[in-house]
């Protein structure tokens, strides 16, 4: 296989006159905002000093859930669950609850005896499955975390940095059910017996917000984490001790949308690149898209940071048939692969001999076979 390799140039330029982040005025002792697409960090603030997080950790707590149990698994609620302190669901031991209705509980009213429910049930106790986070964590890229219990109440080594928690919430909003949960405003669970509504006033306060959770200690101070969508563009904001985080993040969110954008790469059936024919009607058969694929980025950056790579034949012998995979193509941000696209032959290309060539050839084999 040949690998073809293309840089995708910047083909326009649009001139943005950019927010002055040093404007940005927050309480936040720790920020970070990201494009949820990429990654790319789009304003920081000591995004990288570890810090507690308070009940943010249950963004771990059910993404590990999630990843770990069925939704429809029934845990049986154990006196220690039960009787753990803080922001509560009312749980009682040896009550009978489902996954799916502890992690609506977990992340809408920020149920702690959840938390622990939910701990147990997949793992068989807190340290277990508080080593598992820590060890998801670390897989996702967040280095500066450690998990020791999954409600975030204060204790000795847990803690995260803003960039890390931006990072895990990135992973964690992939998942389709876990961004159904965190986006639900109020939900009936339990049999139909408990209404659980939303701590997260930014679902209700910001357009476009799509979750995620609160948390507070006193030693945390107020840790906020949001994410919301626009026109195709997804941003997450995380605050560490934050009196004002609702207004942060306001800021922080209006920041990220009106410096990023959300063009196309890729369109379906763009001309991609071209393979040649061996035995065609035509000398080469053009190679399109598959699928469209668009990505959010800097204004000012645009297409600067993508670079494409494709997968073909050096060559293909005919006959070819019009939409025959030919090969692929994968998109790279910072040469980080972001798709991976099929290419297909644009049009059919017949079966092919040059007539002279054959008459030449026949003649030879008549001429060699009758010597004697």
């Amino acid at each position: 296989m040949k690998r073809l390799f293309c840089l995708i140039f910047l083909c326009f330029f649009v001139c943005v006159k950019p927010v002055n982040v040093n404007a940005l005025s927050l309480s936040a002792e720790c920020a970070c905002v990201i494009d949820a697409a990429t990654g790319r960090v789009i304003y920081e603030r000591n995004m990288g000093k570890q810090h507690t997080m308070a009940s943010t950790t249950k963004i771990m707590t059910a993404l590990v859930a999630l990843e770990n149990s069925e939704l429809n698994k029934v845990v049986t609620v154990s006196k220690n669950a039960a009787e753990k302190e803080g922001t509560s669901l009312y749980l009682r031991a040896g009550q009978k609850v489902t996954m799916e209705d502890l992690l609506y509980g977990l992340m809408l009213q920020s149920g702690n005896d959840a938390a622990v429910a939910i701990a147990e049930g997949v793992s068989g106790s807190v340290e277990d499955f508080a080593h598992l986070m820590t060890e998801r964590a670390k897989e996702i890229g967040a280095v500066n975390t450690s998990f020791k219990n999954p409600n975030g109440l204060d204790e000795e080594g847990h803690f995260t940095t803003a960039y890390d928690l931006a990072i895990i919430t990135k992973e964690a909003m992939n998942n389709p059910k876990f961004s159904e949960i965190v986006s639900t405003k109020s939900k009936t669970i339990i049999d139909g017996t408990q209404t659980v509504s939303n701590h997260n006033k930014m679902l209700r306060m910001y357009e476009g917000c799509i979750g995620v959770k609160t948390g507070f200690t006193k030693k945390s101070g107020r840790c906020l984490v949001t994410a919301a969508e626009r026109n195709g563009v997804k941003i997450i904001a995380v605050t560490l001790n934050a009196p004002n985080d609702w207004n942060d993040h306001r800021i922080m969110l209006d920041y990220g949308f009106e410096t990023t954008e959300y063009f196309p790469v890729i369109l379906k059936g763009m001309t991609v690149n071209s393979v040649p024919v061996v035995d065609g009607s035509a000398v080469s058969v053009g190679v399109a898209a598959t699928e469209d694929f668009y990505i959010s980025e800097n204004k000012d950056e645009k297409l600067k940071n993508i670079t494409v790579e494709c997968n073909l034949p050096s060559q293909i012998t005919a006959p070819v048939k019009e939409g025959d995979v030919i090969g692929k193509m994968t998109i790279f941000y910072k040469n980080i692969p972001q798709k991976t696209i099929e290419l297909v032959a644009e049009n059919s290309v017949d079966y092919h001999v040059e007539r002279s060539g054959f008459f030449e050839n026949f003649k030879k084999l008549l001429t060699y076979g009758c010597e004697s």
